[in-house]
């Protein structure tokens, strides 16, 4: 894992008129692992994801113990870690999603893109209907809850 300080994206993201979204609840602790699989599996492809946060509300121990023992650290504002393995890439999202920091990951390459925030919504991103329902189908038949009728203001 590689992790890097990058102003700006955060604001870049919230900047980019993303024309499909749907949020889906987080599941429970319990169902993090099945759910992280739900979401590598349907991608497909994943070769790598960029987890960057924008908010820590409690702490980041998961995240901050997956990362290099010589890298910038502590964890803040717009410090961006990046998976580059399958099992990388699992364990980056389970920490992230388990420790709670409202975040964007971005995988490569990036059919969707996602939105996590502390609250326990995840909004997956997209240019084109058939890039957001490849990820909200499998998603929703896992038994994931989606949130109908409401759109992330970002």
């Amino acid at each position: 894992m590689t992790i890097k300080n990058i102003p700006g994206l955060v604001k870049k993201f919230r900047r980019t008129p993303w024309r499909f979204q749907q949020t889906v609840e987080r599941p429970h602790a319990s169902e993090l692992q099945r759910f992280v699989s739900t979401i590598i599996t349907a991608h497909g492809n994943m070769e790598e994801a960029t987890v960057t946060i924008d908010k820590i509300i409690f702490n980041t121990e998961r995240m901050t113990a997956l990362c290099p023992t010589d890298s910038a650290l502590p964890l803040t504002r717009e410090s961006s870690i990046s998976a580059h393995t399958g099992d990388e890439i699992h364990a980056l999202l389970v920490a992230a999603f388990w420790d709670g920091p409202d975040f964007i990951c971005i995988p490569t390459p990036k059919p969707f893109v996602f939105y996590a925030d502390h609250d326990d919504w995840i909004t997956f991103y997209a240019h084109t209907k058939s890039h957001l329902n490849h990820i909200i189908e499998p998603l929703s038949t896992q038994g994931f809850k989606l949130v109908e009728n409401w759109q992330r203001a970002l």
